[in-house]
């Protein structure tokens, strides 16, 4: 089994900054990539960035230029800077990972962290 935990969210200002950090653990796995998403209530989880093996990246359009998205492969560990936070990024944050295990790909989350923008 893989098991992610996510630690950095909190409270801060509009214009603020906070990183979250995503450390997977476990054994016999490979990480293909990592990913986080967030979901604000009444809302439906959306991506907000997404990173490969290889370091390939991908933001969602409304956090280009403020959050960057990086990997420790040998440490199993995700960040995202989040810089200039706004209110609409108050959320629960997810880290998900997809690896193989067992010889099989699967999805895996972690529990969420919480992040409040205050304006």
């Amino acid at each position: 089994q893989v098991q992610l935990v996510e630690s950095g969210g909190g409270s801060v200002q509009a214009g603020g900054s906070l990183r979250l950090s995503c450390a997977a653990s476990g054994s016999g796995f490979s990480i293909n990539y990592m990913a986080w998403l967030r979901q604000a209530p009444n809302s439906e989880r959306e991506l907000v960035a997404r990173i490969t093996y290889g370091g390939t990246t991908n933001y969602a359009d409304s956090v280009k230029g403020r959050f960057t998205i990086s990997r420790d492969n040998a440490n199993n560990t995700m960040y995202l800077q989040m810089n200039d936070l706004k209110p609409e990024g108050t959320a629960v944050y997810y880290c998900k990972a997809k690896a193989v295990f067992s010889g099989l790909l699967r999805g895996y989350w972690g529990q969420g962290t919480q992040v409040t923008v205050s304006s």
